[in-house]
């Protein structure tokens, strides 16, 4: 196909009238064995040909759209976006770190602007409302209203019956304002990490599936469709592609696994191409094929501090703030303190008696997961205190993903064989590692995510803990997770990414934190 002057396509075909009795805005310029017909070239006709089985349909987001925002899309994110719009129910299927966010926000405001749509309502985890969709949303759509639907029940109502052009809301928010969505114009929903309808008896699935009238586009987006099983793929056609799935759930485990015993199911050799077909539409970019991604990627998730966290946290503030009264405030006091914040929001404090006191952290636990799930490749996991590691640990192996520790306890001997499988064979998955027993010489680019659990207070422990997956040999660019849930975290993680000493810099922050 050719454009001319941005306003028409030329399409070459053999059935011309199959074009032109479905486009009105068509006619045939040339016949022949293969005859040239004139299409106009909008949104809907380029959708309209990709029905019709037409190969290498443009859409005119290529050329009519300027791209705003603080940076100009990748190759990769142009591709993406493109494809967005050329599919009302569609599947993005983009490795973690590809800025997959950024493409669809592009796409969706190319829609606004041809008036095909008016609301996107965005649904995610709520570690990334706010430090991935909104962000993202002020850099490259800064010219659209925004706002999250999060808190009591009548904020989210309020906030879904407002003018804002994108809301953002978690999964678990869809239920409680399920009626206000459905009577309040949103044209488009965005699913980002889908694999969170995958199970179809769940009632957040219900919920989204009486969402889901045919009028309403959606795009569901997942760098891991089927990562732990062919079934995982059910969930998420049902909702977005009905049509291409089997009725019956039964129907489809019988297509794509055989079972080898009581309860015990493995997946047939044809299984991919059997969850390939069915996840159609869909686009997808793998890390490796990105040549133009930056490196690094340092991102943000939110891990609210529960309830009973919360509490202490306030506590242990304020007794700081008391004992600080007057007195003079030393860089060791200052740490000291600083390290008891940050034991309690990963979870476990050590008292002065040497005794641990554990806290619910259910929620940083659930971020974590989160990410492991999105990852194609292994990850590492640095958290700074032993006790977490143990929490950690548990909770990594009670929900099956395989794990080793590495941290001062751990012999060297050991640590070699750890690292050894960890690069060549299939596991361990995930190394939780206390960052100064593996910020030096070791090389873990078997993985290119690292999360960091919390943060550390050394910029020199920060950044050879990264390098330890950034370096010679590493093949995809790296993903940098960063997991905060109080205000301490957050100022360390912009100390650390900025390279501040931050010894020298500790006093300043303990002084902001206890007075604010």
């Amino acid at each position: 196909m050719q454009t001319v002057d941005n306003k028409y396509l030329i399409v070459r075909t053999k059935y011309p009238e199959k074009v032109t009795n479905s486009i009105k805005d068509s006619r045939v310029l040339r016949r022949g064995e293969v005859s040239e017909v004139q299409v106009g070239w909008t949104v809907e006709n380029a959708q309209l040909l990709k029905a019709l089985r037409m190969k290498n349909v443009p859409s005119p987001i290529s050329t009519k759209y300027d791209w705003p925002g603080l940076f100009k899309p990748m190759q990769h994110q142009e591709v993406t976006a493109e494809f967005f719009t050329l599919h009302r129910r569609s599947f993005c299927f983009n490795e973690q770190g590809t800025g997959k966010t950024a493409s669809a926000i592009w796409a969706s405001d190319y829609l606004m602007q041809q008036g095909l749509i008016r609301r996107v309502l965005i649904v995610c985890p709520l570690s990334i409302m706010q430090s991935a969709w909104q962000a993202d949303l002020f850099k490259f759509a800064v010219h659209r209203s925004v706002d999250i639907a999060y808190g009591p029940r009548y904020k989210r109502q309020e906030i879904i019956k407002g003018n804002a052009e994108y809301v953002i809301i978690n999964f678990d928010g869809v239920e409680i304002v399920e009626q206000e969505i459905k009577e309040n114009n949103f044209d488009l929903i965005v699913i980002d990490e889908a694999n969170a309808y995958k199970n179809v008896q769940t009632k957040r699935w219900k919920s989204m599936k009486r969402l889901l009238d045919s009028n309403r586009w959606l795009w569901m987006m997942t760098g891991t469709p089927a990562a732990q099983s062919p079934l995982d793929a059910y969930g998420i056609a049902k909702l977005c592609v009905p049509d291409r799935a089997p009725q019956f759930f039964g129907r489809y485990r019988d297509m794509v696994m055989f079972n080898v015993g009581r309860f015990r199911w493995m997946p047939k050799d044809n299984a991919q191409d059997v969850v390939f077909d069915m996840l159609q539409p869909a686009v997808r970019f793998t890390k490796e094929q990105c040549l133009d991604l930056p490196e690094v990627t340092h991102t943000y998730r939110e891990a609210p501090l529960t309830p009973q966290q919360q509490k202490f946290y306030n506590e242990l503030k304020k007794n700081m703030a008391i004992t600080a009264g007057g007195e003079q405030i030393s860089a060791v006091n200052a740490a000291v303190n600083i390290n008891k914040l940050l034991q309690l929001s990963g979870g476990a404090v050590y008292t002065d008696d040497k005794e641990v006191v554990e806290f619910d952290v259910s929620n940083r636990l659930s971020v974590i997961q989160e990410v492991i799930d999105e990852s194609s490749h292994k990850v590492l996991i640095f958290v700074p205190f032993t006790h977490t590691i143990n929490i950690l640990h548990e909770y990594l192996t009670k929900h099956k993903i395989t794990n080793e520790i590495i941290n001062g306890a751990v012999p060297v001997n050991k640590r070699t064989d750890i690292f050894k499988r960890f690069q060549e064979d299939k596991d361990p998955q995930v190394l939780v590692i206390q960052p100064q027993a593996a910020a030096h010489g070791v090389t873990l680019t078997a993985a290119n995510v690292v999360i960091w659990y919390s943060p550390v207070t050394s910029v020199e422990t920060y950044l050879q803990a990264n390098a330890r997956v950034h370096r010679k040999g590493q093949v995809n660019p790296v993903t940098v997770v960063h997991i905060q849930g109080s205000p301490v975290e957050q100022k360390l993680y912009a100390m650390l990414e900025n390279k501040l000493d931050t010894h020298n810099k500790l006093v300043d922050l303990y002084r902001n934190e206890i007075s604010s």
